[in-house]
C-alpha cells in the first residue's frame, strides 16, 4: 500500500511536525510505502518518521534536480514540472493524507478528490486540511474526506482501507 502525505513544506509548528513524524513511524510500521512531494516541512517530518521504523520513502520533487529531497527520501523522483507533480503524487497513492497546508496541499487535495482516492484530513493545525476535514470537496462522488484529530485516528482509517485493498486482491 502507498499512502501520500500531503502538507505545507514551510511548516514550522513543532507539534505539528511531530504528529507527521509519528504518522510517519506507525506508517512504516504497517509496512506502507510514504509518498510525499520529497522536500520539507510536513514531507520531511513524515519521511524521518519512516526512516526511523525501517520504512521506505518517495519523494516526486517539482524540480530537475534529485539534491532538492529531504534527506529522509529512498526514492527521489525528479519531475521538471512543477506544481503538476501534485497531480502524480495523488495518483501514486492508494490513500492521501494532508496535515494542515496551503495552496499547493489543496490542489493534491483536489486531484485525489477527482481520483477517487481515499483522502483523510487531519484537524488541529489549521490549512485546508482543518477546512475540508469532514466534507466534500464537490458532489462528484458520494463519500466525505474523513476527517482525524489524533495519529491513531488516522492509523485506524488506514488500517481499514488497508484491509479492504487485501479483500480485493484476493
Amino acid at each position: 500500500m502507498t499512502v501520500a502525505i500531503i502538507g505545507d513544506s514551510e511548516a514550522t509548528n513543532a507539534d505539528e511536525l511531530l504528529f507527521a513524524e509519528k504518522l510517519g513511524e506507525e506508517l512504516a510500521r504497517m509496512g506502507v510505502v510514504v509518498v510525499t512531494g520529497g522536500r520539507g516541512g510536513i514531507m520531511e517530518a513524515v519521511c524521518r518518521g519512516a526512516k526511523k521504523a525501517g520504512g521506505i520513502t518517495v519523494g516526486i520533487l517539482p524540480g530537475f534536480d534529485k539534491n532538492e529531497a529531504n534527506e529522509f527520501v529512498d526514492i527521489v523522483i525528479p519531475t521538471g514540472i512543477g506544481w503538476a507533480r501534485n497531480q502524480i503524487v495523488a495518483l501514486m497513492a492508494d490513500l492521501v493524507i494532508a496535515i494542515g497546508g496551503r495552496s499547493g496541499t489543496l490542489s493534491e487535495l483536489a486531484y485525489a478528490w477527482m481520483y477517487n482516492k481515499p483522502i483523510v484530513a487531519v484537524k488541529g493545525f489549521g490549512g485546508w486540511s482543518e477546512k475540508l476535514a469532514g466534507s466534500k470537496i464537490d458532489d462528484r462522488r458520494n463519500d466525505i474526506i474523513h476527517s482525524a484529530a489524533r495519529v491513531e485516528d488516522v492509523i485506524e482509517i488506514v488500517e481499514k482501507f488497508k484491509k479492504q485493498m487485501e479483500k480485493l486482491d484476493s
